[in-house]
């Protein structure tokens, strides 16, 4: 018997806890449950959005025992390529979680084998396949091999893996437009825009 989650494949995890709706409201919910944790989990969002993006879903993984590891919030606008809706899940999380994976579509909790693959086959001299600016700070992101119905992107923020994971696959291309990632636990901005709830984060992924 076990008091705690358990994966067939990754033993005890995290639950995992999807918002219904999303709005600023809930947003805060979110953000007071991840200030009762002995370290604080950013909740990453691209701000400003991207022209005719909105926020369209938050998540966190955690229990009364453990508190919040993990936190995700969704976006969902236009493909950048002009090819449709597209959605953008950003997921922080300590070591150890594996929801980062689990969205992503990778075998594994973390993230670490994967990352040295790309670093292999990006060679020694290339940069990261994407740059962003997380909490006022250069980041490098690096492409992992996912799904094909996705692009999945990896990097480290605030001591924590960083993963932006795009639907469709052509979605990643969003990150080389210059984004920048703003932890709403550092205050939610009052413009934010929110939509429907991303199919993603509610179990399409």
């Amino acid at each position: 018997m076990h008091s705690s989650w358990r994966c067939d494949d990754c033993g005890d995890v995290p639950p995992f806890h999807v918002a219904e709706h999303i709005s600023a409201e809930i947003v805060g919910t979110v953000l007071r449950e991840s200030a009762t944790s002995a370290e604080r989990i950013p909740l990453w969002c691209p701000w400003p959005l991207p022209a005719g993006w909105m926020v369209t879903g938050v998540g966190w993984s955690g229990d009364d025992r453990s508190g919040v590891r993990a936190t995700a919030l969704a976006c969902s606008g236009p493909e950048p390529l002009g090819g449709g809706p597209a959605d953008l899940v950003l997921i922080a999380e300590q070591p150890g979680v594996g929801l980062g994976t689990r969205f992503a579509g990778i075998p594994g909790i973390d993230p670490g084998h994967l990352l040295s693959e790309a670093l292999a086959d990006r060679g020694s001299h290339a940069g990261p396949h994407a740059k962003i600016k997380a909490a006022g700070h250069p980041t490098p992101l690096w492409c992992v091999k996912s799904p094909e119905d996705r692009s999945a992107y990896v990097s480290e923020a605030k001591g924590m893996w960083l993963y932006a994971v795009a639907w469709p696959a052509s979605a990643g291309y969003l990150l080389a437009e210059h984004v920048v990632l703003h932890d709403l636990s550092e205050g939610v901005p009052p413009e934010l825009v929110f939509g429907a709830p991303s199919p993603y984060l509610h179990g399409r992924a």
